[in-house]
């Protein structure tokens, strides 16, 4: 009787190990979103990057797409501009920041 639960311990063992390692080929394949939150230092339109400044001194460039949601600003980043308060969901590959959505918040400090 004792063979048989070491099978089963054995077994499960076994399972959780796959189990666990589909789950990460799975994460792996999906990018993680960061949030920053910072003034803009910087702004090239053309480019479609930005500079944000964020309260420990760091710089971080980030472009966006058109797919990046704007709340608060123009879309496409038209009333993005030097100084704005502002807060930054991205995703990072290879070095690379991609604004997945952008929010004015100065205009929440004012209120």
């Amino acid at each position: 009787m004792s063979f048989s639960i070491k099978k089963r311990i054995a077994l499960m063992c076994l399972s959780t190990f796959f189990a666990v390692a589909a789950w990460q080929a799975v994460a792996v394949g999906q990018d993680a979103v960061h949030r920053i939150s910072g003034f803009v230092k910087h702004v090239d339109h053309d480019a479609k990057t930005m500079v944000v400044k964020t309260a420990d001194g760091t710089e971080h460039t980030i472009k966006w797409t058109g797919d990046t949601a704007w709340e608060g600003t123009k879309d496409s980043g038209e009333g993005l501009k030097e100084g704005s308060k502002i807060s930054v969901k991205y995703t990072e590959k290879a070095g690379e920041k991609t604004a997945t959505g952008v929010k004015d918040i100065g205009k929440d400090i004012a209120k």
